[in-house]
């Protein structure tokens, strides 16, 4: 499985991105998805997963809930994250990830595939 991960940027505080993550190699419907990030100097940090199929099970970071959405597009193998309202300390490198089918974590090291990762900076 190969992920790429797309759409990050500057924005100014208080915008809006849409982050993608392409899965191929495979189809990852039934895989759990999960959004990470990692700023400069710390450690990669959970932001959001999505359970495979129907994405009945969703969990989010409490420092982005109500403001991050992660969805996902089985037909288009590809997962998303509409980001709203952002902050300063949402500046990282965005990765998405992907675990085999079973409960849905928020451990890193629990994720079989990684993509490249996609720069969010936000300017105050």
């Amino acid at each position: 499985v190969q992920l790429q991960a797309s759409g990050g940027g500057l924005v100014q505080a208080g915008g809006s991105l849409i982050l993608s993550c392409a899965a191929s190699g495979r189809t990852v419907s039934n895989y759990n998805m999960g959004w990470f990030r990692q700023a400069p100097g710390k450690e990669r940090e959970f932001v959001a997963v999505i359970s495979g199929n129907d994405g009945s099970t969703i969990k989010y970071a409490d420092s982005v809930k109500g403001r991050f959405t992660i969805s996902r597009d089985n037909a288009k193998n590809t997962v998303y994250l509409q980001m709203n309202n952002l902050k300063p300390e949402d500046t990282a490198v965005y990765y998405c990830a992907a675990d085999l089918p079973g409960g849905v974590t928020t451990i890193p090291r629990f994720y079989d595939y990684w993509g490249q990762g996609t720069l969010v900076t936000v300017s105050s």
